[in-house]
């Protein structure tokens, strides 16, 4: 697993290919990230389906609860049939666009 930070934004990729361990090692560690905007970046892994990313359902959940940003990057899925809980975008960039533009929605009281 490597973790970059970038000012509010923490940045974690899979190093391993293992999807189930890092499931569980981003949930065992999440109190470390939980005062941070996450991307889950999963733009490595063209195996990716929609089913493993929907578990990371919770994990969104409990982080959008704190007044933070959650954001999945992947891609060879269909973005249309992801669950309305998940933000789940093609690239960084627009990870990064997504989390700045919630974080200026939250300092205007939205």
């Amino acid at each position: 697993m490597k973790v970059d930070q970038k000012g509010h934004t923490i940045t974690i990729k899979n190093t391993e290919g293992d999807f189930t361990a890092f499931l569980m090692k981003i949930t065992h560690q999440y109190k470390t990230f939980e005062g941070h905007n996450l991307i889950i970046d999963l733009l490595p892994h063209t195996n990716v389906d929609l089913k493993q990313i929907v578990l990371f359902t919770p994990l969104s959940k409990q982080h959008k609860k704190a007044k933070k940003s959650f954001v999945i990057t992947a891609n060879n899925i269909d973005f249309n049939a992801v669950p309305s809980k998940l933000t789940v975008v093609p690239s960084l960039l627009e990870a990064h666009d997504i989390i700045e533009m919630e974080e200026i929605e939250r300092d205007l009281g939205f």
